[in-house]
């Protein structure tokens, strides 16, 4: 990467965000939102582009991830507060709205976000994650799914999922974004930065407190009109093709696209296809 980075503490609906901040000061804001187990580091073959393209990029690490704040309990993870701190960071750079992308659970909150406070958004870009609204349709329709997602039940016990990652130096989950992934996708020095990054002390119970919290959502019906482009790595083996289809439903100007050769970590293995339909996408 050859543009300059900027690290930020930027103060947000009352907690404090460690925030990648680069472009020029005066371009139009893009807003890029990380997911489970990532940090802002996620988003390191994007920002390039963006920034070439004319935009300020910024990219928090989202609340209990990294170097950003740790509230406890499981009540400082719900999605209004998750959506609240990214509103806050739209301000706190002087701005109204901004482009919002998100991959994973950072694109639950950008899907929230667009959904209930549209003003806020010029456009959405969402990388394998569905509308909130499909995810459920989809699970009522297509029983596939739910095996997709389980993993999300064994993520409610309270300290057990903690003690398994974090011992042998995070292997588990090491292990776990290689074999969800392309070979080769996450080098030796990803995973040093991804264990360096969950090491911080109060990590992994915030991490997976935004799954715990996921119960206290309520699920927008209304369909959305911000312009919103869905990309989607084919061989994604948490979410099924089927919610990102659905996921057209709730838009009424939305366009999805399939990447093959990608998982659900397609912005990582195949990001020049990614930023090509990124950059086309906000001409």
């Amino acid at each position: 990467m050859t543009v300059d980075i900027d690290f930020q503490f930027v103060d947000t609906n009352g907690i404090t965000l460690h925030t990648a901040v680069a472009g020029p000061e005066d371009g139009p804001l893009a807003v890029l939102l990380h997911g489970f187990p990532e940090f802002w580091y996620g988003w390191k073959n994007q920002i390039e582009p963006l920034v070439n393209a004319g935009y300020r990029v910024v990219v928090p690490d989202q609340r209990g991830y990294n170097l950003s704040e740790k509230p406890k309990g499981v009540k400082n993870y719900t999605i209004d507060k998750l959506r609240d701190d990214i509103t806050g960071i739209i301000e706190a750079f002087g701005k109204n709205k901004a482009v919002i992308a998100g991959h994973d659970w950072g694109g639950a909150v950008a899907w929230y976000l667009t959904a209930t406070k549209p003003e806020y958004v010029d456009k959405l870009i969402a990388i394998n994650i569905p509308h909130p609204g499909a995810m459920e349709k989809t699970m009522r329709r297509y029983p596939p799914q739910w095996l997709k997602s389980s993993y999300m039940l064994f993520f409610q016990i309270p300290k057990v999922p903690e003690s398994l990652f974090a011992t042998d130096g995070y292997k588990q989950m090491c292990e776990a974004l290689k074999a969800s992934s392309q070979p080769g996708t996450f080098s030796a020095t990803d995973l040093e930065r991804y264990t360096e990054a969950w090491s911080q002390t109060g990590s992994l119970e915030a991490m997976l407190n935004w799954y715990r919290a996921i119960w206290y959502a309520d699920i927008p019906k209304d369909k959305i009109s911000v312009k919103t482009k869905i990309i989607w790595g084919i061989g994604d083996q948490f979410l099924s093709t089927e919610t990102a289809k659905t996921s057209l439903d709730f838009l009424t100007d939305g366009d999805l696209v399939f990447v093959g050769e990608a998982t659900h970590w397609v912005n990582h293995e195949q990001p020049d296809i990614v930023n090509r339909h990124i950059l086309d996408f906000l001409k």
